[in-house]
């Protein structure tokens, strides 16, 4: 399928648009989508400050970009290599482990936020 060139603005934002649906159509995205909700709906519930929702909604960016750019590394890959070779598999866990290094992050970042607010209720 062959796009014309150069693409408009809206063009590149329906793009865009649908990369971030094929993301969340894979059974990690759609966890990392879920995470981002309960992060969302505590910071909600908990009343959380301005500063506290910036590393929140950072940390939520950075997390669902990353498992973005892991599915379609994973893609690519499996485009140029479909059978078993030792650097696709390299490549595919490099990918992962951003992910997981965001994702751990994320999870610091939602202890400092969130455990001194629930922690009163306790």
């Amino acid at each position: 399928m062959s796009r014309p060139h150069p693409f408009s603005l809206a063009a590149a934002f329906a793009c865009a648009g649908r990369g971030v649906w094929l993301m969340t159509k894979g059974r990690n995205g759609r966890l990392q989508i879920c995470m981002a909700i309960a992060a969302v709906a505590g910071g909600l519930a908990l009343r959380i400050g301005c500063d506290e929702w910036l590393a929140v909604l950072l940390s939520i960016a950075m997390v669902l970009a990353l498992e973005t750019i892991n599915t379609g590394l994973e893609r690519v890959v499996d485009l140029v290599s479909p059978g078993y070779n030792e650097l696709a598999r390299d490549a595919k866990d490099l990918a992962a482990g951003a992910v997981l290094i965001a994702s751990v992050a994320s999870v610091v970042v939602g202890v400092i936020v969130f455990l001194p607010k629930i922690s009163r209720f306790l």
